[in-house]
């Protein structure tokens, strides 16, 4: 058996600048941790800066040198995509590691501060427009890596063109799908495009497998319902591992020399609920590279964000 791979493995960061969105609980608050652990700068990018400084005041009671600080970003309203990215060129002279992180699941039909379905309109989109915000930045420093998080629902997604917005039909499971696997198109088309451009740009995928976090309460604590809220707390009990161990799959990805552009990455053990991180299984939907390209110009034209 190979030898698990952890947070003792990553190597020094000190002198790097991170970005991760969603980073006040759950896997972005690991993936904070241990990247300011191994000396990077940290930049947590969160909706409720009251609860990330509360993540921020954690961390720093671990490890009082950790460079960590708050900006906000609220990734279901694009103006607020725009003026996080525009104050974080205007901190960063470089952006080594983009973790989109941040995520919603299973939530009763909303619509975001656009008008987007909610999971898509966060999950997808507005990784989409950040990280088309900051991509000048990401070209101007050597060997940068953007890591998108998806999940194992990525396998249920379908991409629907017909109705990206679910405007008609709405259900939260397969919304959910599609939007973690326009997740990974997106990881995936990223890697092909910097490629073709010869630019020094990493893009990888990666999904936590099963992991104990509050996502997975958003969506029952929303409807009021209680019978679904111990439904996911029983299958936290059977099958999940911790939200530290989920994070691994995102650390590994961002820092990993062997974890390489256009490449999945989740937990080894059965069905990738648990495990060691390792390639995960990417579907033939996901694969598809001139759904990639539709979905990408779709998703140019609902943000109104270009790629330099």
């Amino acid at each position: 058996m190979a030898k698990k791979w952890t947070v003792a493995d990553m190597p020094d960061l000190s002198g790097k600048t991170a970005i991760v969105t969603g980073a006040n609980s759950g896997l972005g608050f690991e993936t904070s941790k241990a990247l300011a652990g191994a000396g990077a700068k940290v930049i947590m990018a969160c909706r409720n800066k009251d609860k990330a400084q509360t993540a921020v005041d954690a961390i720093h009671a671990e490890n009082a040198n950790a460079k960590v600080e708050v900006m906000a970003l609220d990734l279901a309203d694009q103006s607020s995509v725009h003026a996080f990215a525009k104050a974080a060129k205007a901190k960063c002279k470089a952006l080594h590691l983009l973790i989109n992180n941040a995520g919603v699941m299973a939530l009763p039909e909303c619509r975001t501060a656009d008008g987007f379905e909610m999971q898509f309109g966060t999950n997808h989109l507005g990784h989409f427009a950040l990280t088309g915000l900051l991509f000048d930045l990401l070209k101007s420093t050597d060997g940068a890596r953007v890591v998108t998080l998806s999940s194992l629902a990525h396998r249920m997604g379908k991409i629907r063109f017909n109705d990206l917005n679910w405007k008609r039909g709405y259900s939260k499971w397969p919304a959910y799908g599609q939007s973690k696997l326009a997740n990974l198109m997106f990881a995936l088309e990223l890697d092909r495009r910097v490629r073709a451009q010869g630019l020094n740009i990493e893009s990888l995928a990666a999904h936590p497998g099963f992991a104990s976090t509050n996502l997975q309460y958003a969506g029952p604590e929303m409807t009021g319902s209680k019978l679904k809220k111990k439904g996911m707390q029983l299958g936290n009990v059977l099958f999940s591992q911790s939200q530290a161990d989920g994070a691994l799959p995102s650390l590994y990805a961002a820092v990993s020399e062997n974890a390489k552009s256009g490449e999945y990455y989740g937990p080894d053990g059965v069905m990738e609920l648990q495990g060691n991180p390792s390639k995960a299984f990417i579907n033939n939907r996901a694969r598809d590279a001139d759904a990639a390209k539709r979905l990408w110009s779709e998703s140019q034209e609902l943000t109104g964000v270009s790629f330099a």
